[in-house]
């Protein structure tokens, strides 16, 4: 019965949640629009903004095979890295214009998840996690190794930026508008997954895969599927990374990239869309104001996250939405007095 619930859920009640995804997306657009203008020409606003929307839309991708279907993944970088050189070669070796390149990066990292999915997730646990490190690893080895195509260690340079309608993205502030609206695109499009019946089948496969099954539901078939849609987006995001800073390499999508990303995600909180914001949000923020500590950034980068994950292991966003939902239920209610009191 459990699972069904979960599989199916009530109208009326998904789309009270459905009204309140969307409040919460208006409010951060609203955010994302307005810092700009607040603080016009500021460098932590537009050049970190930046990188925070390029996290956000890998965490987000990443928080749907992970947070949703359940399915641990670190070699999310990979595909992110396929993107971003499938645009840097195609459009520095052979004139391939830049949205057409970006094009063809989907493509291509469409049929390699395409084919990896469905042997790849038939693997559970820590199976499935080595498996997809090995992905990772060979993808980081081939951008090194071959030289020729990809630049090797010194990676791809002269990669053009990107024109919209005869507007050409050039500066720091263009690019924030350009990344800030893939994001919010991103972020619109996870919480539609999640609230659709695709979504809820997600649910269900990650809570009682066998019951799911026995409900009608193709696991493997939904597993593959997700698996796919967070590919892609992660590929869009390392198209767009490419064209934004005109150089890659390998460095940029190794190993430790998937840990990081993996890290954002747990950090806001799985299974939840603004959980994976606000925690990519967060560590870039982090990362970029602890760099005055220089040599012990990691150190103090490790410490928060270790106080966070003993304190709020449901992850911040989460674990703070819960303590103020507590406290607010708290206030609310009715002080009981006298001896009976509990």
């Amino acid at each position: 019965m459990k699972a069904s619930a979960l599989a199916l859920g009530t109208r009326g009640g998904w789309s009270r949640l459905g009204r309140a995804r969307l409040a919460g997306l208006g409010l951060l657009a609203l955010v994302v629009f307005a810092l700009p203008l607040l603080f016009p020409g500021n460098y932590f606003v537009t050049v970190v903004g930046v990188s925070v929307g390029f996290h956000v839309i890998l965490a987000v991708s990443l928080n749907l095979l992970v947070g949703y279907a359940g399915q641990i993944s670190l070699g999310h970088a990979a595909f992110f890295g396929m993107g971003a050189y499938a645009s840097g070669i195609l459009t520095t070796q052979y004139g391939w214009s830049p949205w057409l390149a970006l094009s063809a990066g989907l493509f291509a990292v469409f049929l390699v998840a395409s084919l990896l999915a469905r042997p790849v997730l038939k693997l559970r646990g820590h199976y499935l996690a080595m498996a997809t490190l090995g992905f990772g690893i060979i993808v980081h080895i081939v951008l090194v190794q071959a030289v020729g195509v990809t630049g090797g260690p010194d990676g791809l340079s002269g990669i053009p930026g990107l024109s919209l309608l005869g507007w050409q993205v050039a500066t720091d502030q263009d690019w924030y508008w350009v990344v800030a609206v893939a994001m919010l695109a991103v972020i619109a499009l996870s919480l539609n997954v999640v609230d659709s019946r695709a979504g809820r089948a997600l649910r269900a496969v990650h809570g009682a895969e066998l019951a799911a099954q026995m409900m009608g539901i193709d696991s493997a078939r939904t597993k593959s599927q997700v698996f796919v849609l967070s590919a892609v987006l992660s590929s869009f995001a390392g198209s767009l990374f490419a064209h934004q800073q005109s150089f890659i390499s390998p460095d940029s999508f190794s190993f430790y990239v998937s840990i990081e990303l993996l890290t954002m995600v747990v950090l806001g909180g799985m299974a939840s869309t603004f959980g994976a914001v606000f925690g990519a949000a967060a560590l870039t923020v982090l990362r970029a104001t602890l760099v005055v500590f220089h040599d012990y950034e990691m150190l103090v980068l490790g410490a928060v996250l270790m106080t966070v994950m003993i304190f709020l292991p449901q992850g911040l966003f989460v674990g703070l939405a819960q303590l103020f939902r507590h406290a607010l239920a708290r206030h609310r209610s009715p002080e009981v007095t006298g001896d009976g009191a509990a």
